[in-house]
């Protein structure tokens, strides 16, 4: 059985470090052994991933999006634990916001970009997870795609 690390490395995948958040909230919070992490938003080469969904963006575009925002959550998860993602117990929630037309109805598969990540680095069992995937007229900054993470953890 691999480590969530060897995953992330066979992926390719090189977490980026804690982002500061850009307004009045924490990047996580912790009750008990839930992780409660902050909204990401989608970022492309270090800048805002704009745009919205069947209007300037399609599906695939999305998904691709919602990964990157995946790997983001990943990072603050792994700052939230010290550097261990192996005391992930569970993905246990994502909610997905993503921005897109009003006649837009693929939120879903936009977030199979994030909730897919998951599966492929924490396996089928402790990656797999309860969603939401809502649309929405607009997101901060005029981001695409916007996911939080709820996670169990020991």
């Amino acid at each position: 059985m691999s480590t969530v690390a060897q995953r992330l490395a066979d992926l390719g995948i090189t977490l980026p470090p804690l982002a500061i958040p850009a307004a009045a909230y924490v990047p996580f919070a912790r009750s008990g052994s839930l992780i409660f992490l902050s909204g990401h938003i989608a970022k492309r080469d270090g800048k805002v991933w704009t745009g919205r969904l069947g209007e300037d963006l399609d599906t695939a575009t999305g998904a691709a999006a919602a990964r990157a925002v995946g790997i983001d959550l990943l990072g603050t998860l792994n700052a939230a634990l010290d550097g261990d993602l192996e005391r992930v117990l569970r993905i246990v929630k994502l909610m997905s916001l993503v921005s897109s037309t009003p006649a837009y109805t693929e939120q879903h598969l936009v977030t199979n970009g994030a909730s897919q990540l998951m599966g492929e680095v924490f396996g089928p069992t402790v990656g797999a997870h309860a969603r939401s995937a809502f649309g929405v007229p607009s997101l901060p900054l005029g981001a695409c795609v916007e996911i939080e993470l709820i996670a169990e953890v020991r």
